[in-house]
């Protein structure tokens, strides 16, 4: 074999609608790793990016709502599985966009998976727990089920670029949301190629869109969009949360605001490794409360 053989840079992409598109502006940014050193050329989204890719999560949200429970488990746990088949490459990148060693980075990828099977197994029993039938007075049944708000949008951690990620991207899905990602500025690699396995399993094209570039410069138009439902704002400085609180507030978009916050004012305060609950598994869910009459109630108390 020749030895003057030249290697073959990976080419990154969006992930928009189950699709790898390029940026619609033509332009990419150099992501560089903790060091410095050039790792890749990531695409740098548009505003016109942001709204193909609300789109598409609209498009698919009839059919993930609309799919079992135990189906999107289902669909969760094979990402994991699939996420376990890819390890070294992800241990590599996240090596690479955290400065960690490689066993360090090892136990990272190995948490983010298994909480892609932690909200796995949470799909068809959060209802059990948000849920349930209510006491009335009279002969009535009155049952209150979550639901799904929609379209939501996600700025992922900062810092955390695949254990963040995974954790603010898989409850909002898990629960039959459709979501648009806006990934790491800085360390987006992981969060691109999480678009490569999502596209070889089982998930619908559509249900989650990643976008990479500038946070601000994408957010902005996401949270005044009027057929996104909800926003994450995990992902985003104290001053940038204020504005797309304020552009949100326009169609009443429920936000997610981070649990804890560190020296810039945004999520990555937040300790990823800790148990994650269920507050991101209900952040973006509405109550559907239903009455419905018994029936003629005889001496018994009930005529069933």
């Amino acid at each position: 074999m020749s030895d003057n053989r030249l290697s073959v840079f990976k080419t990154y992409k969006l992930y928009v609608g189950g699709k790898f598109p390029r940026s619609e502006s033509g332009r990419v940014y150099e992501v560089t790793d903790s060091k410095g050193k050039w790792l890749a050329n990531a695409p740098q989204s548009s505003r016109k990016d942001a709204r193909d890719a609300v789109v598409a999560a609209r498009k698919a949200f009839g059919g993930w709502s609309g799919a079992t429970a135990y189906n999107r488990g289902q669909i969760l746990y094979r990402i994991a599985e699939m996420l376990e088949g890819r390890r070294e490459q992800f241990v590599r990148e996240v090596a690479e966009a955290e400065g960690l060693s490689k066993s360090k980075a090892a136990a990272v990828v190995d948490a983010a998976v298994d909480r892609w099977v932690w909200y796995a197994g949470w799909t068809d029993k959060v209802a059990q727990v948000v849920g349930g039938a209510n006491p009335v007075a009279g002969p009535f049944f009155n049952l209150s089920t979550p639901e799904p708000t929609g379209v939501v949008t996600v700025l992922a951690p900062q810092e955390s670029s695949f254990l963040g990620l995974v954790s603010v991207v898989a409850p909002v899905i898990a629960t039959g949301n459709t979501v648009v990602v806006v990934a790491s500025a800085k360390s987006p690699l992981p969060a691109l190629s999480l678009g490569e396995v999502l596209a070889t399993s089982d998930l619908p094209g559509g249900v989650v869109n990643i976008l990479s570039g500038r946070t601000a410069e994408i957010a902005a138009p996401l949270a005044a969009h009027q057929d996104v439902n909800g926003i994450d704002l995990t992902g985003a400085d104290a001053a940038l949360a204020k504005e797309l609180e304020i552009a949100a507030a326009d169609n009443l978009k429920r936000v997610a605001r981070p649990q804890r916050v560190d020296g810039d004012g945004d999520g990555d305060g937040e300790d990823w490794t800790a148990d994650p609950g269920t507050h991101r598994l209900t952040a973006f869910l509405e109550t559907k409360t239903v009455w419905h009459p018994t029936g003629a109630l005889g001496a018994s108390g009930s005529s069933y």
